[in-house]
């Protein structure tokens, strides 16, 4: 099953786990090849049934509300990515010797002979950012290139478009990487570890060893965070990895490089990794002024994409421009305004603590705006490693006692905000009660350590109303 020959697929009986961003584009390339689809679906309502009709109208079997039993005759499973592993229908399928496959999987099983090779990002946070910094430091080099993968771009439709490029930078889930068993990158990058979708994975091995799986097979270079301290650390799955011959471990660090590794020094990104005689010699790639924003964490993003982009073969100054040319999303440590000489940044992305914890650690005297849901996670540590930068704290959401809780175990002497609410105007009174806690010179920090859907809509929605709270000051003020 390894070409796009319509011979291949001619005839073969295909169950798709999964209606929806993945499941729907995966049951359409595999009926236009010849495979004879079925879509199996645990829900049943109003949206899936109009999907369902889509489908059936061109002759695709769905069935809905029943997403346990493996239809009879399946060869093949190709999975949603965020379908379980411990699904009945993976148990069935196993049971029967069948292989299970993502869509990240069907799509690099579907490239053509000549397809690009793929630079991969992985990692709790930041793969978003790494990724679009790749891409925008492979665009600077003149190559042709695209951000795809879980970042919203089908790879599907990129590797079965008409359109050539010449290399791709792909981001990639842990469940997407769990359901993709013969992907080999040119090069892959693991950016940080923490405990994330454990409820999935089942255990922090797990979830690693789904991460690290990235690195299977790579032929240039496998990026590892020098400066992670979790265990196992990115450099673990490193050395766990079965790489092509040849295939190099390449660190990045925030602090002075050693052989092999990309760093920084006295406000320069340098690189002593792609260089000849990297005992002696540093190539400089780009200014620490020139990564958006500056912060550590995403100094550390843009070195990652930096090593990748320099594991291609990409120039200096290309990663330089790219890193220069690169807008961040919104709702990502964004700037929002100056109040009474108090910055309002909007990380609204900060969704778990792992992220927050970056976020905290980019500002020295914080009024942190916090709380949300937060879906099984523990504050304490966040607390503790923020708790001498924290001017103040205003508490929003289901779920902000247990940070209120944590506050008052590791900084007491913190004023904290509790605003017992969960409308959507919460946000407006936050702002104005970080307000009055800040002092010139502070930060009020939307980094909520949570999820959103408790009071919005998603992240993107609490940024906007986080920012509109921001002008409405603004303008009163003016």
């Amino acid at each position: 099953m390894g070409g796009r020959q319509v011979t291949d697929w001619q005839g073969k009986r295909v169950t798709v786990a999964g209606l929806g961003v993945s499941g729907i584009p995966a049951a359409k390339v595999l009926h236009g090849l010849g495979a004879v689809v079925t879509v199996v679906n645990d829900g049943d309502d109003e949206r899936a049934r109009a999907q369902a009709a889509d489908l059936e109208a061109l002759g695709i079997t769905v069935r809905l509300g029943d997403g346990a039993t493996l239809p009879e005759g399946t060869e093949l499973v190709v999975t949603a990515p965020g379908w379980k592993p411990d699904k009945p229908l993976f148990d069935a399928a196993r049971a029967a010797g069948l292989e299970i496959w993502g869509d990240i999987e069907l799509a690099w099983r579907l490239r053509g002979p000549d397809a690009a090779p793929w630079l991969a990002v992985t990692g709790t946070n930041g793969k978003t950012t790494t990724v679009q910094m790749l891409a925008s430091i492979l665009t600077a080099a003149g190559l042709r290139t695209a951000a795809v993968g879980n970042i919203g771009v089908s790879l599907l439709d990129v590797v079965l478009g008409d359109e050539p490029y010449d290399v791709l930078a792909v981001e990639l889930s842990s469940y997407q990487l769990h359901w993709a068993p013969s992907l080999r990158a040119h090069s892959a990058a693991v950016l940080n570890l923490a405990p994330d979708h454990l409820d999935w994975h089942g255990s922090m091995e797990a979830y690693a060893a789904d991460k690290g799986r990235v690195y299977e097979g790579n032929r240039v270079a496998c990026v590892y965070n020098v400066d992670a301290t979790d265990k196992p650390s990115t450099e673990d799955l490193v050395r766990e990895a079965d790489v092509e011959e040849g295939c190099r471990a390449v660190g990045f660090t925030l602090g002075t490089p050693g052989p092999s590794q990309l760093g920084v020094v006295d406000g320069i990104l340098v690189d002593r990794a792609f260089v000849e005689n990297r005992q002696k010699n540093a190539q400089e790639l780009a200014e620490v002024a020139d990564v958006n924003p500056p912060a550590p964490h995403n100094i550390a993003n843009a070195l990652a994409a930096a090593a990748l982009a320099r594991a291609y073969g990409v120039p200096a100054k290309a990663v330089r421009d790219g890193l220069r040319a690169f807008t961040p999303d919104a709702h990502r440590i964004a700037h929002v305004a100056d109040v009474d000489g108090v910055a309002y940044i909007d990380d609204s992305k900060a969704t778990n603590t792992h992220a927050a914890q970056a976020s905290l650690a980019a500002y020295a005297s914080i009024v942190w705006i916090a709380g949300g849901l937060a879906k099984g996670a523990t504050f304490d540590e966040l607390v503790a490693g923020a708790a001498g930068r924290l001017r103040g704290a205003v508490l929003i959401g289901a779920d902000r006692a247990l940070i209120r809780e944590a506050l008052a175990r590791h900084a007491p002497e913190v004023p904290v905000v509790d605003l017992d609410r969960t409308d959507t105007g919460a946000m407006l009174a936050a702002v104005r009660e970080a307000r009055t806690l800040a002092r010139a010179g502070d930060t009020v920090l939307l980094a909520p350590a949570c999820a959103s859907m408790d009071m919005f809509v998603n992240y993107n929605k609490r940024g906007d109303a986080f920012a509109q709270a921001v002008r409405e000051l603004s303008s009163a003020d003016g």
